[in-house]
């Protein structure tokens, strides 16, 4: 008899010890059975609004209201941007395509963050419209070697472009159940991380890290494929490049842990939604340009890049606000103005000189 009980607390214990193992982490939501069925924000997170009102007719009536001429200077000419592009073909550099398009070149390794070429972000022919084109066109980029995807929304994975991209053998870095948009078209070096998990390209170590915000391309997926931010360390700097998210705790404790960073880039647009939402100005998946300033801050980071603004209506801000406002704001958040980095569509810049100066 003692020695079944002795068996049995045998078992039990390493049963218990097995199950804590497969234990997934917080923001895996998971089914009787322990299997991922969906993902969630990082502990702690914002939750949205319960009298969040969503209408597409509130919104496009709003969006009427909205002033869509694109001012001087906001675009630069396609000629000179391919110029750029050729002179800088040597260097590190950082180039601006539009909304959450970046060229990253680092030693030999060229990055794309979240390509869309299209002039609608939709599927199909349905969904906002841009009013101001991608820089260059697709076919004009220079060679791509790795492909940097922060979540599924349309106006960061395109099926179209993925299947028109002329790099097929670039390494993808997706969030986890992401791949398959690019094994079904074409790509064989398809790496899908979770987050926290690390890999090295080259020269670069890059991390994927927690985001607060979702992911969704259709009626019956709502938070089914993960979303998350990518850490790039390259010769001792640090590249932080925000998925969109909106402001949380979850800042913090990425900067204790990698802090300080060299540069990051974040979202500073598409963050009103009011008279939908009860709050003016603010949002829980978008931070508003202060509240970019404030991830900033979290992650000690020297120096910030406001992305995801002059490029296609997604909320209903005035349109060239973000970038008022990003600067604007900067001493407030223990910024030096020049800190506080705004490009023109079709810019491209030294990288050293961005980070250093």
């Amino acid at each position: 008899m003692f020695k079944y009980l002795i068996a049995l607390l045998f078992y039990s214990f390493t049963f218990h010890a097995m199950s804590s193992s497969l234990e997934k982490p917080y923001h895996h939501i998971t089914d009787d059975k322990g299997n991922t069925i969906s993902f969630r924000n990082p502990e702690g997170s914002p939750q949205r609004d319960s009298s969040f009102n969503w209408s597409f007719k509130v919104f496009n009536e709003e969006k009427k209201k909205l002033n869509t001429d694109v001012p001087p200077g906001h675009v630069i000419d396609k000629k000179e941007v391919l110029e750029n592009l050729k002179k800088y073909k040597n260097k590190d550099y950082v180039a601006w395509i539009g909304h959450a398009t970046f060229l990253i070149k680092l030693g030999n390794t060229t990055i794309i963050t979240d390509p869309v070429f299209e002039k609608n972000m939709g599927p199909l022919i349905f969904g906002p419209k841009r009013y101001v084109d991608p820089a260059i066109n697709l076919k004009e980029i220079p060679e791509v070697n790795l492909f940097l995807l922060t979540h599924n929304h349309y106006d960061h994975l395109s099926t179209r472009t993925i299947q028109r991209f002329p790099y097929k053998k670039a390494k993808v870095l997706a969030p986890l159940k992401l791949g398959k948009y690019f094994t079904r078209n074409g790509f064989s070096d398809v790496n899908e991380m979770d987050w926290y998990d690390e890999i090295k390209v080259n020269d670069l170590k890059i991390t994927f890290l927690p985001a607060v915000h979702w992911s969704k391309r259709s009626l019956w997926d709502t938070n089914k494929t993960l979303w998350g931010n990518f850490l790039i360390e390259y010769k001792n700097k640090k590249i932080f490049f925000a998925c969109d998210t909106g402001y949380g705790n979850i800042y913090k404790e990425l900067g204790k842990k990698y802090g300080p960073i060299d540069l990051t880039f974040i979202n500073i647009g598409a963050y009103n939604f009011y008279p939908m939402s009860p709050r003016k100005d603010k949002s829980i998946y978008h931070t508003n340009p202060e509240e970019a300033l404030n991830i900033g801050q979290d992650l000690k980071s020297k120096k910030v890049l406001g992305m995801h603004w002059g490029t296609v209506v997604l909320s209903l801000e005035p349109i060239f606000d973000p970038p008022k406002r990003f600067k604007n704001a900067s001493n407030q958040y223990g910024y030096h103005t020049d800190d506080v980095i705004i490009f023109k569509i079709g810019e491209v810049r030294d990288l050293e000189t961005l980070i250093i100066n």
